[in-house]
């Protein structure tokens, strides 16, 4: 059942956060970045669930994939705080930002991600924004690539702990 996510999903929505990075990235990294990630991008960001901009897939109670956008500044979690996070974007000016995908490694490739993005999509041109834009960590540029993403940026992610992850920036039309 894909839902809104509310405050009481979070620890599920953190185990699963978990979960899909030791499960994923060893495919595209190694096990100190994979190390890292686990330890600094599964961090729930409760704005997004206060905002009611993100989603959960839960099949028999368990949160097997989970996604949503935000209204605000910040791009990613991890990425440290700034005084501008918690700024509204301006949706005539800015785009709207893509926050959080994750998938538990057992459910990947049955249109999860895709219906995520789909309500991403929805949610933010029904409140007036005309893009979405993301930072990808290498298991998700598939995913977004095949929605329509277009790369702009190929870059490092430095974490908290001086672990740098490779990321691409992507952006999508939503006129």
């Amino acid at each position: 059942m894909h839902r809104e996510a509310v405050r009481s999903d979070v620890p599920r929505i953190a185990a699963l956060m978990r979960r899909s990075v030791l499960e994923l990235f060893p495919r595209f990294h190694d096990e100190r970045e994979t190390a890292s990630a686990a330890r600094y991008l599964t961090e729930p960001d409760v704005v997004l669930i206060d905002d009611g901009t993100y989603f959960v897939h839960e099949v028999g109670g368990d949160v097997v994939a989970c996604g949503g956008w935000s209204k605000r500044d910040k791009l990613y979690t991890g990425s440290g705080d700034r005084p501008t996070d918690g700024r509204l974007l301006d949706p005539a000016a800015e785009p709207a930002r893509v926050r959080a995908m994750f998938v538990r490694g057992d459910w990947t490739r049955r249109g999860l991600g895709r219906a995520t993005l789909d309500a991403c999509a929805r949610d933010a041109k029904a409140a007036g924004f005309r893009s979405l834009v993301l930072m990808a960590t290498l298991p998700g540029v598939p995913l977004y690539r095949s929605f329509g993403f277009r790369e702009v940026n190929r870059t490092r992610v430095q974490l908290p702990d001086g672990v740098t992850l490779a990321g691409v920036e992507m952006a999508y039309s939503l006129d």
